[in-house]
């Protein structure tokens, strides 16, 4: 009768004793497999890898052998089934679009553990049919991403103190959102009764360099636009502002780092006067007069910043009518925000 073929895998090198050689009966009458002494066996051991359980193999009296080689451990067995192993899956939760986000707090901090829980887990989700995957690494877990990459995974964005790996399960084209596109900038529009408006000059090697302009800059993360506006003008000049109206918006593509631009052109009560520059950022303000703020050569040239200057004025003397900011609640996440509209009448 002949021998069933053996089945071979290779298990990775494990420091410690794993198999000694016990006394046994040799597997079949007329099956030895090549390089192997009849009459070796072998016994369970344990291991302390994370997320990975080894139960007990066939031992000789089903046919199981074990050679103990420098590069690592071969099992060979006749047997067709697989070893025992108990896999543990990654800690995670589904999101609302058949997909699944991984709790980046419970990752195993072993390369090798991490890499044998996210198979076990893609696995196990693909075959409940799961879609999009989102894996965010914490700065401390960097050195699990080569091995998320090799599994699949590609880059979705980065913020400070972490990444976002994404994995897409299905054949068809991908439906998961890119990664964010924009950024939010403001322009604040502050005029006195004297109908002098509040500009600066910019500390930058930039195009506006040297040119008198409106405080303009970025919303924080999680910052309203018009709270963005009223603290770039106190963060630059010192002024405070009330928000009276959002007058107009500028759209911008591949500006910084290739993204695209949004600035919001916001008229702001002032509220206090005096000036008071961040040196760090601001070479100068002050306030100045319209003819001599667009007499410039950098507006007479550039028509955006014209017209920006232009529908401002044409607000401050009530000819033209911008946005409002009015706070509702959406029923879409149940919090308040602001929707930024003209009156109705």
């Amino acid at each position: 009768m002949v021998a069933a073929q053996p089945q071979v895998w290779l298990w990775p090198r494990l420091h410690g004793q794993c198999c000694r050689k016990v006394p046994s009966v040799a597997w079949t009458k007329n099956f030895t497999p090549h390089g192997l002494s009849r009459g070796v066996s072998w016994e369970p051991f344990s291991t302390n890898l994370p997320g990975l359980k080894i139960g007990s193999s066939p031992g000789p009296s089903s046919g199981g052998n074990c050679v103990l080689k420098k590069e690592g451990i071969r099992v060979v067995s006749p047997n067709t089934a697989s070893p025992n192993l108990t896999l543990d899956f990654l800690d995670a939760w589904d999101d609302e679009y058949d997909g699944v986000i991984i709790d980046p707090e419970s990752l195993p901090s072993s390369a090798n553990a991490f890499a044998s829980a996210l198979r076990a887990s893609l696995t196990n989700w693909k075959l409940k049919g799961k879609k999009g995957i989102w894996l965010k690494m914490l700065k401390e877990q960097a050195d699990l991403v080569p091995t998320a990459i090799q599994e699949g995974f590609d880059y979705h964005h980065a913020e400070p103190g972490f990444i976002m790996l994404t994995y897409w399960i299905p054949v068809e084209p991908c439906t998961l959102p890119s990664s964010p596109s924009h950024q939010i900038g403001i322009a604040g529009f502050v005029i006195n009764d004297k109908r002098e408006i509040l500009v600066v000059k910019e500390k930058c090697p930039c195009s506006c360099a040297g040119v008198w302009k409106l405080p303009t800059g970025y919303i924080d993360k999680s910052e309203e636009i018009f709270c963005g506006a009223i603290r770039e003008v106190k963060e630059e000049t010192g002024v405070d502002t009330a928000f009276l109206e959002m007058v107009a918006f500028r759209h911008a593509q591949l500006v910084a780092f290739e993204k695209s631009d949004l600035m919001f052109v916001c008229m702001l009560k002032p509220l206090s006067f005096e000036i008071k520059i961040d040196e760090k950022e601001i070479q100068d303000a002050k306030w100045i007069a319209l003819d001599e703020l667009v007499g410039q050569p950098f507006y007479v040239e550039d028509q955006m910043s014209k017209r920006i200057i232009e529908i401002c004025m044409a607000t401050y003397d009530s000819h033209y009518d911008g946005f409002i900011a009015h706070e509702l609640t959406s029923k879409f996440d149940g919090n308040l925000s602001y929707l930024y509209y003209k009156d109705l009448k």
